[in-house]
């Protein structure tokens, strides 16, 4: 089993830090907001992103998958009481000429074998789909 730890610090009443191997991040905690930080729930989402951006990179090799690029569109709705994401939306959009069912597959795989993304998807309605942005 892995473990993961990073650390937290406030710093003022206005960001903190996380910090974990060789990276900092700023986070917004700032109750007014900052446009310079991720707060949490756009961290959550760059979570997700992330997770998702990295099972592509795995499966595309054992799919022997031809891709140029990624991109991830993540929204959040957010509900006030409680306090609660109650949906993420999302899109993946792949610049890639594979045909479609390999597109399909390809999705697949990643919600299949995405540990944020899986973890995500049991606290809340996670739902997506896949789309092709062709070369130019």
């Amino acid at each position: 089993m892995l473990e993961y730890a990073i650390t937290a610090r406030r710093i003022d009443a206005h960001g903190s830090l996380a910090s974990v191997k060789d990276a900092t991040l700023v986070l917004d905690t700032d109750l007014k907001g900052r446009p310079d930080a991720f707060n949490p729930v756009e961290l959550l989402l760059a979570a997700v992103a992330a997770c998702m951006i990295k099972g592509i990179e795995r499966v595309t090799p054992l799919l022997n998958f031809e891709l140029q690029g990624v991109e991830v569109r993540l929204k959040a709705a957010r509900q006030d009481n409680p306090p609660m994401i109650t949906s993420i939306d999302y899109e993946l959009i792949v610049d890639t000429a594979e045909s479609d069912q390999r597109l399909e597959l390809l999705h697949k795989n990643v919600r299949k074998y995405g540990t944020i993304s899986n973890t995500v998807a049991r606290a809340t309605a996670l739902e997506g789909r896949v789309s092709r942005r062709t070369s130019a």
